[in-house]
């Protein structure tokens, strides 16, 4: 353990839709829906606060909160399927509380894959509304029974969770869980921080690099010093808001080239010169310009 207007006609609705599908399925390292890793994962535990841990692993699947309280345990977000067993086990070494809640941050395999056998051991499932509606369109299993508009809350243990609905990034359904006391953020994958996890638009799900700065920039406002990313390692509050500058500039510089009349090769070649973007993120370059237009 370490310490440590939304609005798309008909015709660009479709299109997006067919350059999202050709992303899941290059797109190996990021998996969208209930595609699943071929073993579970190796994790290991960071801790963050006496009451909250991370269950972590190097790349994919993504992290996995945990806040601990007297009359049981919420977590964020629970990995594939298959990293069922490893969780629990996880989680055991830290609380004798059993997991009470399970909050998905979207509706992506990588994040809810576990949701039926949690449901099955009892466990309570919530997320947005948006990412319920994802998962019923994908018939994906683990649908939760509890969802939120905009803002919800957990209270378990004297201690509370906030859910917020900021708007759209990643997906449509993107959810932010904030925990007050601990003055912690958990972003899911509207912030990621791994190179074999790119930041992906998943237009299919309702994702939007339009809307995606002002998302982060609501998410801003709230009071907290740590962030747990849906990849990579724990960092602060100054990475989100680097983020939020980054993801500002794709925007502005993508919009400002296509009113300019460059080429797809050139608006390419500026985002891997200045944002490093890679072969993964490559494919959303059509969906990126229809947006941005």
């Amino acid at each position: 353990m370490r310490d440590t207007s939304h609005i798309y006609c008909v015709a660009m609705k479709i299109r997006l839709t067919l350059l999202t599908s050709l992303c899941i399925a290059l797109a190996g390292a990021y998996v969208f829906g209930q595609g699943g890793a071929p073993q579970p994962s190796k994790l290991d535990v960071v801790k963050l606060k006496d009451d909250m841990f991370v269950i972590h692993n190097a790349v994919v699947p993504g992290n996995t909160t945990v806040l601990v309280t007297n009359e049981g345990v919420v977590l964020v977000d629970d990995k594939f399927a298959v990293d069922y067993d490893n969780i629990v086990a996880e989680v055991k070494k830290i609380t004798p509380q059993p997991i009470k809640f399970v909050v998905n941050t979207h509706h992506h395999g990588d994040h809810s894959g576990g949701n039926a056998k949690m449901q099955a051991a009892g466990v309570q499932i919530v997320t947005s509304e948006a990412a319920r509606k994802y998962m019923a369109d994908g018939n994906l299993p683990g649908q939760p029974a509890v969802t939120f508009v905009d803002r919800g809350f957990i209270h378990l243990g004297g201690k509370a969770v906030e859910l917020y609905q900021f708007g759209r990034a990643h997906t449509g359904g993107d959810t932010f869980v904030y925990f007050p006391a601990q003055r912690v953020l958990s972003t899911g994958d509207a912030y990621t921080l791994s190179p074999e996890t790119p930041q992906l638009i998943d237009y299919a799900g309702g994702g939007s690099a339009k809307d995606w700065p002002d998302t982060i920039a609501r998410a801003l406002n709230l009071e907290f010093d740590t962030v747990v990313p849906g990849h990579g390692t724990v960092v602060t509050k100054n990475d989100l808001r680097a983020f939020h500058g980054e993801v500002t500039a794709v925007r502005t510089k993508v919009h400002d080239m296509i009113v300019q009349k460059k080429t797809k090769d050139e608006i390419w070649a500026m985002l891997q010169r200045d944002h490093k973007w890679n072969q993964f993120q490559q494919r959303s370059i059509d969906g990126l310009m229809l947006e941005l237009q």
